[in-house]
């Protein structure tokens, strides 16, 4: 009789300035964790007594470091400037010390600049519970209005530019600054991007482009493939965040077609994707279903959120179970190709909503403990139940 796997269930941990600990993520019923050394500035090399110490730390709690997220791509390796080389030798050796302490699952992002991106972090739902929010019209307010990109114009609807200018007309200057703070947002505990820097890099992303982006990642994938084939590192693309160009900048990890571009384009088993059904599900166009179907093979780590969206696009992170991404659909594919893995699959509840004490607290954006333990529960008794147990 063939044994029944589950999935691996894990947690993103900020450090130890996180305000959810890992007694906190061990009481969710998490065993994994997923996190990053945020105090190395991007670009250097992490250090293995540095990994070593975060290491011992989570073992000590009785945890695991299954998945370093993220381990930050230079924007001199995106951009391809002259300098990258010595990035790219920085984050070869980066790879090396993780795999040394036996840490082989990488999660990375290639947007341009910015991660991921909303226009406001405590949109009110009718149960009192506050979500992450992504908004056409108040993206076009700091555009048009803020950044004052040039050319920006013709990136919007009529109707939208309208409603922008009504809004940029009513608002204050402190509703202003909370909308600039918002989409400037860097991770937390790093620090977020100034509006001089942004305008430079769009200049400079503008003159790459959508074809020269994609080039670059695979110059990038094959400059680091030697050294992840020899240490059985894993890499793991996260989609674009939303999956649509903004401010000007492109991106290219927003579809199938792209998913299916990247993993083709240098068909490697080390070069995979990190699925999140929330940043995919953000897509209008995209079936979720249809694109883990497409690139299940090279899926070595799962992001599982849920997000409500209107015609336009605009979208909120709703609740785990309770979104236009069909979760059973879903976590039904992820388990069938999670049996047929001599490893299990990690995941993790990605966001949740600030809710019950966590309302009073000071938490980073998506990341307070209640909302994501609902979610773990939400997605554990899922998968119990397609799996029968």
């Amino acid at each position: 009789m063939q044994m029944i796997k589950k999935l691996e269930q894990t947690w993103r941990w900020y450090g130890p300035a996180d305000s959810v600990s890992l007694q906190d993520i061990k009481q969710a019923g998490a065993t994994g964790i997923v996190t990053a050394l945020h105090h190395i500035p991007h670009g250097d090399v992490w250090p293995l007594q540095d990994i070593r110490e975060r290491r011992a730390e989570i073992e000590a709690a009785g945890l695991t470091w299954s998945v370093v997220e993220s381990l930050p791509v230079h924007e001199a390796i995106k951009t391809r400037r002259p300098d990258a080389e010595q990035y790219l030798d920085n984050y070869r050796q980066s790879l090396r010390n993780l795999s040394q302490e036996g840490i082989k699952t990488v999660c990375y992002n290639f947007m341009p600049v910015l991660d991921w991106t909303r226009t406001q972090l405590d949109l009110q739902m009718k149960d009192g519970s506050k979500a992450l929010y992504f908004n056409w019209n108040d993206l076009a307010v700091f555009d048009l209005f803020v950044l004052k990109r040039a050319g920006a114009e013709q990136d919007y609807s009529e109707e939208i530019k309208e409603e922008a200018e009504k809004r940029f007309d009513v608002y204050t200057q402190q509703q202003i600054e909370l909308l600039n703070s918002n989409i400037l947002m860097g991770i937390p505990g790093e620090r977020s991007i100034e509006l001089d820097e942004l305008r430079e890099s769009i200049r400079e992303y503008g003159a790459i482009g959508f074809d020269g982006l994609r080039r670059n990642l695979i110059w990038f994938l094959s400059a680091i493939a030697d050294v992840c084939e020899e240490s059985g590192i894993r890499m793991t693309i996260h989609p674009d965040d939303p999956p649509y160009p903004i401010l000007g900048l492109p991106r290219i990890a927003s579809s199938k077609e792209d998913l299916l571009y990247i993993i083709r384009e240098l068909d490697k088993p080390f070069n995979g994707i990190c699925f999140c059904t929330g940043s995919l599900g953000a897509g209008v166009s995209n079936d979720i279903p249809a694109i883990f179907d497409a690139v299940k093979e090279r899926v070595y780590f799962a992001h599982l959120r849920n997000v409500k969206k209107d015609d336009q696009g605009n979208f909120f992170e709703a609740d785990h179970l309770d979104g236009d991404v069909n979760m059973y659909t879903l976590m039904n594919a992820l388990t069938a190709e999670n049996q047929r893995r001599d490893q299990a699959i990690p995941f993790r509840p990605d966001h949740g909503h600030q809710m019950l004490d966590d309302l009073q607290k000071t938490t980073a954006p998506g990341y307070s403990a209640i909302g994501r333990l609902r979610g773990l529960a939400e997605l554990r008794g899922l998968e119990l139940g397609i799996l029968g147990q």
